[in-house]
């Protein structure tokens, strides 16, 4: 990805203004006194604490691209920083390697067949499939590293238009398998354990294989898991990594690389001329759920402008607390990358990048 400037001087004045004047009220250091930092700091206790490293922040920072270059930047888009659920999506993206090698031939099939032994047993979890751990519809119950699944039970994020009435953490009554959306760390984080077993290596490794340095990404990104999330596979130690920062660990990764990953999805999967992941499960990451039509496979889909209005209906996103957000925008053939912002100022940055593209 060329770093040069290819928009006219002053293009996305209004728009990196935009930005900067609605950054995150989340502190910069996550030790601040004055709390505020992180999704942890919501759950009922003895949840309410960090499993895994964190990091500081940086400032809101961004970039928007389009084919090949770098249109805007502003902030400090080169550094490594926290970018939470965005992570989630990259879980799909694996899910999409195993999809391509044969692993995963029948994402329909229950996780069980494949994956004995790692908490799909008894009548409830045996029925659970890949399809509805990818659409967050699976209504797992058990608890991984230490948290169970009903500390996100009730859970209700910004950009879902209706959530089910109860407090967070109470124990919701479960509905069966692939009825009822509710978006889920601990359930994510059991996809990416049975992915782990799936391919039998660290996810990390396949993610760099697979997507990363086929796509021309540089080698600063990382993704960790909990202290205590060491698990033998193959005759191997090794760390399952969460989707997301929820309580610590995640991916650090760069804006710039994060633009790669989003050019890969705008781009259907080929990367300059190589088709990195099939067109076939870029299809189906972007189909919408029948039960949450916002939500594809750990995407958000922006049928009807119901997650940013200011976006075209076509548009798709990867979107992490914080507010870490990806905007892939196939109308205009753009990708926008932006960290740190106030999530419900977003949107009208949305809207003043798009117009700024639209005048180019």
């Amino acid at each position: 990805m060329s770093a040069t400037q290819a928009a006219p001087a002053g293009a996305f004045d209004e728009a990196i203004a935009w930005a900067q004047a609605h950054e995150t009220p989340w502190p910069r250091d996550p030790d601040d006194p004055g709390g505020g930092w992180g999704l942890f700091r919501n759950d009922p206790p003895p949840w309410n604490r960090l499993l895994g490293p964190v990091s500081a922040r940086g400032p809101v920072s961004g970039v928007v691209w389009r084919a090949g270059q770098v249109l805007a930047r502003w902030g400090e888009p080169q550094r490594v920083d926290l970018t939470f659920s965005v992570a989630k999506t990259y879980l799909a993206l694996l899910a999409g390697v195993a999809f391509d090698r044969g692993l995963l031939p029948d994402v329909h099939e229950p996780v069980i067949a494949r994956v004995p032994g790692i908490g799909f047993e008894g009548a409830h979890n045996a029925a659970i499939t890949w399809h509805q751990l990818l659409q967050q519809t699976s209504e797992w119950e058990g608890t991984l590293f230490g948290i169970p699944d009903q500390v996100d039970r009730y859970r209700t994020v910004q950009y879902q238009p209706a959530a089910a009435q109860g407090k967070k953490g109470e124990a919701r009554p479960l509905q069966a398998p692939g009825s009822f959306w509710e978006y889920n760390d601990v359930r994510i984080n059991q996809l990416s354990l049975a992915l782990l077993h799936l391919f039998g290596r660290p996810l990390p490794e396949v993610f760099a294989e697979a997507i990363m340095r086929p796509i021309g990404a540089s080698d600063g990104w990382r993704w960790v898991g909990y202290d205590n999330a060491w698990v033998e596979v193959g005759g191997r130690r090794v760390q399952s990594v969460p989707g997301g920062t929820h309580w610590g660990g995640g991916v650090s990764i760069d804006s710039f690389d994060q633009a790669r990953v989003a050019a890969l999805l705008l781009n259907e999967g080929a990367w300059e001329g190589r088709q990195v992941l099939s067109k076939a499960w870029i299809e189906r990451m972007r189909e919408p759920c029948a039960i949450a039509p916002f939500y594809g496979y750990l995407i958000w889909l922006n049928r009807e402008g119901v997650v940013f209005p200011s976006a075209p209906h076509a548009s798709f996103f990867m979107v992490g607390a914080g507010s870490s957000i990806i905007w892939v925008d196939p109308q205009r053939a753009a990708v926008t990358v932006v960290r740190w912002i106030d999530g419900t100022r977003a949107d009208g940055l949305f809207a003043r990048v798009g117009s700024a593209i639209d005048r180019l």
